[in-house]
């Protein structure tokens, strides 16, 4: 069979291209750490971190058997929350205006997402998995929790409010 000379420097650029995509793909995930498995990142107002959990469990593993938010410090606060069809338990939760929020989350049924509009908190809740995220909220008002992974039938209705009093 004839393979065209232009056929050929094509396959040839198209190969290139493979190869330098896989290296430095494997230069990312083997010099710079950067791994799915390994989810732990800063953001410019907390950490963001991921461990593990039984779904079928939540309501006897702490601190799940207890959704809500406590004040664990002076001006801090933890907010857990599960992720479920089609809402978020609990809902809705109210903070003081300038406080520090670590949310621990996570789903106990499908793949949620949590995403606080205008703000840094977008994370994925999914079951098995709790992630934990720190915001500080500087401004009074209203935060809409929104998912924006497709849960299901009902997703376009799944929210919740954060009140910033």
């Amino acid at each position: 069979m004839h393979v065209h000379r232009l056929e050929k420097i094509w396959i040839g650029f198209g190969l290139a291209m493979l190869l330098v995509f896989l290296l430095l793909t494997g230069v990312a995930a083997f010099a710079f750490g950067v791994n799915p498995a390994n989810s732990h990142s800063s953001h410019e107002h907390g950490e963001h971190q991921v461990t593990k959990v039984v779904p079928t469990q939540l309501k006897t593993t702490a601190p799940f058997d207890m959704p809500g938010l406590r004040q664990i410090g002076e001006g801090e606060y933890e907010a857990v929350v599960i992720a479920l069809a089609f809402g978020y338990n609990p809902d809705p939760i109210e903070v003081p205006r300038g406080a520090k929020v670590h949310f621990t989350v996570t789903s106990q049924d499908v793949v949620h997402g949590f995403e606080i509009p205008g703000t840094n908190v977008n994370f994925m809740a999914v079951p098995g998995e709790v992630t934990r995220m720190t915001h500080t909220f500087s401004e009074a008002g209203d935060y809409l929790v929104l998912c924006n992974e497709y849960c299901g039938t009902g997703h376009e209705a799944m929210k919740m409010t954060i009140k910033v009093v």
